[in-house]
């Protein structure tokens, strides 16, 4: 699994004119699932942003997370993150999750952050949706399950 993972003022996502999730203060989470991720991938992503240390103490370092907060999470699913640009013009997006068990990681990664205390907003799978963020900082950060990045 990998995400891109923005701290934000807040997000928005659009599907077909129609806003379908606002977050104020937190993060956007642009989610890929790869072709090899299972279970254990979600698991260890959701824990590993919900406790990432993004946002600013009373000193002015980053020493506090998404739960320390209280912040929310806007969930984009995009499978690109899986694109290989290594050759040729257009990206290969073969190393990406096939819809269905793209969509069953995707929504167990999303109940992995809730279980863990967070509030959660999403996109819609397999939509094409306009997302707003307000990057705040900006802040943004590359993970992946596998560790590759």
């Amino acid at each position: 699994m990998r995400a891109v993972v923005q701290r934000v003022a807040r997000g928005s996502v659009s599907v077909e004119g129609s806003t379908v999730a606002v977050i104020g203060p937190g993060i956007v989470v642009l989610l890929g699932v790869g072709r090899d991720d299972g279970p254990e991938d979600a698991a260890y992503l959701s824990g590993k942003i919900a406790n990432l240390r993004i946002f600013e103490d009373d000193g002015g370092k980053l020493n506090r997370s998404l739960l320390d907060v209280k912040g929310s999470a806007l969930v984009v699913s995009q499978f690109t993150l899986y694109g290989d640009c290594r050759q040729g013009r257009r990206p290969g997006f073969s190393d990406a999750a096939p819809a269905g068990p793209g969509k069953e990681l995707y929504e167990l990664f999303v109940s992995g952050l809730a279980g863990l205390g967070v509030n959660v907003a999403t996109g819609v799978f397999q939509a094409r949706m306009l997302v707003e963020i307000v990057n705040d900082g900006p802040v943004t950060l590359l993970l992946d399950s596998k560790k590759r990045f």
